[in-house]
């Protein structure tokens, strides 16, 4: 009988999923060039963009469109994304944004 383990054996990752991709080759000169219709794909940049758009610990009001506005001119379908993805939380009167404090 051989055994299951063997220690000569490089062992398996215990996370199955694939390692995450860099995001820069959706940029061009600092901009990004369109917005992934992949939903994977999507998310690592939504991933990107709130870490690196965003302080964790202060709210935002207008400041999230200027932001967003510096990497793509459409600035309403990124908030979107990063508002129903989890990764900015709104208040209920729409006037202040924060980060979430969740990690992925």
């Amino acid at each position: 009988m051989s055994d299951s383990t063997d220690p000569h054996q490089p062992s398996q990752p215990s996370d199955p999923r694939p390692p995450q991709r860099d995001v820069s080759d959706l940029f061009s000169g600092g901009r990004l060039v369109a917005i992934p219709r992949r939903v994977a794909r999507r998310e690592q940049l939504l991933v990107h963009l709130a870490e690196t758009l965003f302080a964790v610990d202060r709210g935002y009001t207008d400041e999230v469109n200027e932001a967003l506005r510096t990497v793509h001119e459409d600035c309403s379908a990124l908030r979107r994304y990063l508002i129903t993805s989890g990764l900015l939380t709104r208040t209920r009167d729409g006037r202040t944004y924060r980060r979430s404090t969740t990690t992925r």
